[in-house]
């Protein structure tokens, strides 16, 4: 029996005791009519699928995101290793948890991160644009800086949305650079900083801070339309012409691209495509690497819902 191995070194035949994350937790009924539950753990490392077999609870939905400890043994369906739990319960206030142990972080100084979105923001040449950025970094920079991009598929640790727009605003910049008679840089780095701001109320955190669920407003309007509607009261505030506004909330509802992807509208101009396609190639190269660290060089991975495909690591 190991005690808090860590997931990403979990192999099938492992016998398991330790804390870990209820990254998800759906109770079902099996054909037999015997209750089970199935979900997912996860700590700094990666993720494991959860199976507990004859399980009435009390663990549920409303316990995703706490820590609980659990023993058991790891074994291997369709490819994917699987832990099957033959005890689970929510950690106690006095067990010996290491939080640093199990919440991800992103891979980044934060704090020179933040320095640098302020230097983009400061950077932006039109009064207007540079006067909603900064406003809106003053408000929203302190989340941005913790939280996750998202609730698991990409940057789905703490500082991820922080990760996740940096390395978007260098793109931007640059690209810009590249296209200077087609693209406005003052719009493309106002839009990228401000694309993702909204996902502060879109999500439910945990007490460690991750992302457990969608929140009400997330699920009935989501962040892009949350996005474009305080970057529009901001632009109004400041005094912003509303043809800018409406510029720089065009960008933020259609940055997913399409509306099958979750676009509210598709985009239109110049900068709000490259904004989409920039939040594209982050996502994904931030897909590939998160599984490039569970994978050994010369093998395939399973299947990736969000890419459609599996990948190959080469040497």
């Amino acid at each position: 029996m190991e005690y808090n191995r860590r997931i990403s070194a979990i192999a099938p035949g492992d016998e398991v005791e330790g804390y870990y994350i209820l990254k998800a937790a759906n109770p079902k009924v099996a054909a037999n009519g015997k209750p089970f539950l199935t979900g997912a753990l996860s700590d700094k490392t990666g993720t494991i699928e959860l199976k507990v077999w004859d399980y009435p609870g009390p663990l549920g939905t409303g316990d995703e995101g706490k820590v609980v400890k659990v023993r058991g043994t790891a074994g291997e369906y369709r490819g994917t290793v699987q832990f099957t739990a033959g005890r689970i319960r929510l950690a106690a206030e006095d067990d010996p948890v290491d939080v640093a142990a199990l919440v991800p972080t992103a891979p980044i100084d934060r704090t020179a991160a933040m320095d640098e979105l302020r230097r983009w923001a400061a950077s932006i040449e039109d009064g207007d644009y540079r006067a909603v950025a900064e406003e809106m970094l003053d408000a929203h920079g302190e989340a941005l800086a913790a939280i996750p991009a998202a609730k698991s598929v990409h940057h789905a640790f703490l500082g991820g949305l922080l990760m996740h727009t940096a390395n978007m605003m260098k793109i931007a910049d640059f690209l810009a650079g590249m296209y200077p008679e087609t693209i406005d840089r003052s719009l493309l780095l106002c839009g990228t900083l401000l694309h993702d701001m909204a996902k502060e109320r879109e999500f439910v955190f945990s007490q460690l801070g991750l992302a457990t669920d969608y929140s009400v407003k997330g699920q009935l309007l989501g962040h892009l339309v949350m996005g474009a509607q305080e970057a529009a009261e901001t632009a109004q505030r400041l005094g912003v012409p509303e043809e800018k506004s409406v510029l720089l909330q065009h960008l933020i509802l259609s940055h997913h691209g399409e509306p099958e992807f979750g676009a509210a509208v598709r985009p239109l101009c110049a900068e709000a495509e490259l904004l989409s396609l920039i939040d594209s190639v982050d996502s994904r190269m931030e897909i590939y690497r998160e599984t490039y660290e569970t994978m050994e060089p010369g093998t395939f991975s399973p299947r990736i819902f969000a890419l459609e495909k599996k990948i190959f690591r080469h040497e």
